[in-house]
């Protein structure tokens, strides 16, 4: 089964083209030279869609779906301050782990040119996560993560109630339920060099108001689990 690396992106023109060159680059080394990556596009009025199709003709590798308006979870994370260099690393994991997670928060992790505030909201949301919804899971909004097929495959895809930053917790802590292996390995977060960050503050607290929706959703779930065990 080949590995595959989604790219969700919304007006990062300038930086995909150098953002797939270095995958490819950095995997060409590697024994995970198969890899394919799929660009999800929701839509860019900047021609970042269009620009992949141009980088899918001059490499197989690429591939692009084209969404039709902003539709979440792409849309604040992937803009190169996560770098490729980390994928053998994360690959190497997956074949051992059900779930790598690239953390900013666990020995060798770490943020750069960040202020004290964006530190902060940051560090504090996977705390506060951490706390509600009781999984040792140090980075649990960083976007940089691994997930082997079997996985997505059983926490109910369709029926996640969010996007954006807070998909990145509930996809976890659903993953955490299953009792899927985690594994968690440092990566240096770098603040964007290129574009402008969609990422906020009102994004952030909005996404952490819905933590205790998901544990409180988790609970009905093992409750109607229990009952219908009862029932037989």
């Amino acid at each position: 089964m080949k590995p595959l690396i989604i790219i969700p992106t919304y007006n990062e023109i300038e930086n995909i083209g150098q953002l797939t060159q270095k995958i490819t680059e950095t995997l060409n080394g590697s024994a995970f030279k198969n890899t394919e990556i799929l660009v999800v596009d929701d839509g860019s009025p900047d021609g970042t869609g269009g620009f992949v199709e141009t980088l899918a003709k001059e490499n197989p590798k690429i591939h692009v779906l084209h969404r039709a308006k902003k539709m979440g979870l792409g849309t604040a994370y992937v803009d190169f301050s996560h770098d490729p260099k980390y994928l053998p690393t994360m690959m190497d994991l997956l074949t051992k782990n059900d779930v790598a997670i690239g953390s900013r928060y666990v020995a060798g992790g770490g943020t750069v040119n960040w202020g004290v505030g964006r530190k902060i909201l940051s560090r504090g949301g996977s705390l506060y996560s951490r706390m509600i919804l009781g999984a040792p899971i140090r980075d649990f909004t960083g976007g940089f993560n691994g997930w082997r097929k079997e996985v997505l495959e059983n926490v109910d895809l369709a029926s996640l109630k969010s996007d954006g930053y807070s998909f990145q917790i509930e996809l976890k802590y659903r993953a955490f339920l299953k009792n899927f292996k985690m594994v968690e390995f440092p990566i240096v977060f770098e603040d964007r060099k290129v574009g402008k960050s969609k990422m906020n503050r009102r994004i952030v607290i909005e996404a952490l108001g819905r933590v205790w929706s998901f544990r409180m959703n988790a609970e009905k779930q093992m409750q109607s689990a229990d009952r219908r065990l009862a029932d037989h």
